[in-house]
């Protein structure tokens, strides 16, 4: 089915609940009818955005041109051996609910990223990660809709250029795919994966660790340390983890030996945003409608009316403070329009 709409309000598509508008919402329903949109929209001279769950975005103002809706839903086992099960699933299926029907299965590999908002249309985009884990070490291909021509065109891992939040859907191929599903190689028999200090701390005590386990822990981890949309409009985290050399970061731990960091594994430290920005006195700092989280600085909050502009605004007054403090620039996770 085929919907399209002008003048759409997107709050309910925005996890930070903003009141933007679209000029023309566009929603398709199945592979058919997306391939029906882009013929309908070609000769549109407007801007296009793809847009999934709302749970990575900004709108700082009204968009000014089509944004299409792929609500694809569906998940298909496509292969499988005595080790590993190939499961394709579309990109309007809801993440989490995916990652509990793996779980629940028995098949391991994303339990550690439970309970992170947004649609599987976004995961490859994004490459999401939490707790030691990232999308791409599971993915094992993309099946997109190139927007020019209409036809289907497959991404392997590798041709995805997957790095930390980052991917080709966000550069060369940003604006020119459109993600109908994604193909993760889970485990049959599951590993479990606790290198991140938190989890395995959080496990201490427990009887038995399995991806069940994993899962029920990393959700209630989430729930306390970060805000429900539906309660404070928020993005989950609004920057990224920085990255930086080991002789820039011997110079800051030396300077702030309590900083927060990881070995990324390259050589370089990843250096945890959060502890920066609270290091800064950020953390629950708020002006006016909008703010950090008391419980996660990462984390910037709509109190209920703050406006786009508000929140963008208020993130680039963070992004200042830190490098005037640390001469470290923090990249911001969110998109913004």
């Amino acid at each position: 089915m085929i919907v399209i709409e002008e003048n759409f309000s997107l709050r309910s598509f925005n996890t930070f609940g903003l009141p933007a508008k679209t000029k023309i919402f566009a929603e398709a329903s199945n592979v058919n009818d997306l391939q029906s949109l882009v013929d309908i929209f070609k000769s549109y001279p407007l801007p296009k955005l793809i847009l999934g769950g709302g749970s990575n975005i900004l709108f700082t103002e009204d968009f000014n041109g089509i944004i299409i809706y792929p609500d694809i839903s569906g998940i298909e086992v496509i292969n499988q051996d005595d080790n590993n099960i190939w499961v394709k699933a579309y990109a309007g299926e809801n993440w989490d609910n995916f990652v509990s029907f793996c779980v629940l299965k028995n098949w391991g590999g994303i339990e550690n990223l439970s309970l992170i908002p947004g649609k599987i249309g976004a995961c490859p985009v994004q490459n999401i990660g939490a707790y030691g884990v990232e999308a791409k070490d599971f993915i094992h291909s993309v099946e997109t809709l190139e927007i020019d021509t209409g036809r289907i065109c497959n991404f392997k891992n590798s041709e995805c250029k997957f790095g930390y939040r980052d991917s080709i859907f966000k550069h060369s191929a940003k604006d020119h795919f459109i993600v109908i599903s994604v193909t993760f190689k889970l485990n049959k028999i599951p590993e479990i994966i606790i290198t991140y200090q938190g989890l395995k701390e959080a496990l201490i005590g427990l009887e038995q660790v399995n991806i069940q386990t994993i899962r029920d822990t990393i959700i209630k981890i989430r729930k306390i340390k970060l805000p429900d949309p539906g309660l404070f409009g928020n993005a989950g985290s609004f920057f990224k983890n920085p990255v930086i050399s080991k002789e820039k970061f011997e110079v800051l731990h030396e300077k702030y030996p309590m900083i927060t960091f990881y070995h990324d594994g390259s050589g370089n430290y990843k250096i945890a945003a959060a502890s920066l920005i609270e290091k800064c006195g950020l953390k629950g700092k708020r002006e006016g409608s909008t703010g950090t989280f008391d419980k996660q600085p990462l984390v910037i909050i709509n109190y209920g009316d703050a406006s786009g502009s508000e929140i963008y605004n208020f993130a680039k007054k963070i992004q200042q403070t830190v490098m005037d403090t640390f001469d470290i620039c923090l990249d911001m996770e969110v998109n913004i329009y």
